[in-house]
């Protein structure tokens, strides 16, 4: 393998880990703000409720669309 191609390689990876790191980066920053918050105060408390519940309805029409129905137990 010719060094240039070698040397080309190692700049890629090595783009794509500080891509990486940055994304890490921008998570932690993000996580930070969470607890931040958190420890201040419960401001907001009711919006991110209702992201919650948002996110959890949209889980359980996708969970019901892929469980197949059932039909209702026979009476005795």
């Amino acid at each position: 393998m010719p060094i240039h191609n070698t040397v080309e390689l190692i700049f890629r990876e090595q783009q794509r880990v500080l891509t990486e790191i940055g994304s890490l980066r921008d998570d932690m920053g993000v996580m930070m703000a969470i607890l931040q918050r958190i420890d201040s105060a419960m401001a907001g408390l009711v919006n991110e409720v209702g992201a919650m519940h948002s996110r959890h309805a949209k889980l359980a029409r996708r969970v019901e669309a892929l469980e197949p129905e059932t039909p209702p137990p026979a009476a005795e």
